[in-house]
């Protein structure tokens, strides 16, 4: 019921109601004190609009705002302070420690020659040497493998993105785009 009244105080003063309505919010106004009240503040609100110029934007508006900002000195682009010898010696360092790993395990596999005489020698893995559970069970070697897993991923995404990409002038340029 308050919008609805505001709704039609609103139209009375703008004039935009028919006669029939200009006569229903004239009686609400004489008996209504809380109708007069809610006339009495939108009629100021509607004063204050009147009196008040409302500023409109210069046509340069854009423009000054772009200049007034290219005053200031913008970041530089993360290529510039980020040192490539660091990522490099990160990725060297998993590259040694997987390789390690792997080292590992193949150090586990007993090898065996056969006298077949074949070129490639077969090899057997002997079930009591080699026991898998106790290799990757351990809590420290799967935590050890995921972190490795999950760096050298985000390693190859920062190398992916640090390729060449088309910007948008359509010109092909080497960096990432932040």
């Amino acid at each position: 019921m308050d919008q609805d009244m505001e709704q039609r105080i609103w139209e009375f003063i703008d004039g935009h109601c028919t006669e029939a309505e200009k006569a229903v919010v004239s009686r609400q106004l004489d008996e209504n004190p809380v109708w007069r009240n809610a006339y009495e503040e939108l009629k100021s609100i509607q004063e204050l609009l009147r009196q008040e110029e409302l500023e409109m934007p210069s046509l340069r508006f854009t423009k000054n705002v772009m200049e007034e900002i290219s005053r200031y000195q913008v970041a530089p682009a993360t290529k510039n302070y980020i040192n490539k010898n660091v990522i490099r010696g990160i990725f060297s360092f998993f590259l040694v420690m997987i390789a390690g790993l792997l080292i590992y395990f193949l150090g586990q596999i007993h090898w065996t020659s056969s006298s077949t005489g074949n070129l490639i020698p077969a090899f057997n893995i002997d079930a009591n040497k080699l026991s898998w559970g106790k290799l990757l069970n351990n809590a420290y070697v799967n935590v050890f493998i995921g972190i490795n897993t999950i760096l050298s991923l985000i390693l190859l995404d920062k190398y992916m993105q640090g390729r060449k990409k088309l910007d948008h002038t359509g010109q092909w340029t080497k960096g990432d785009s932040a």
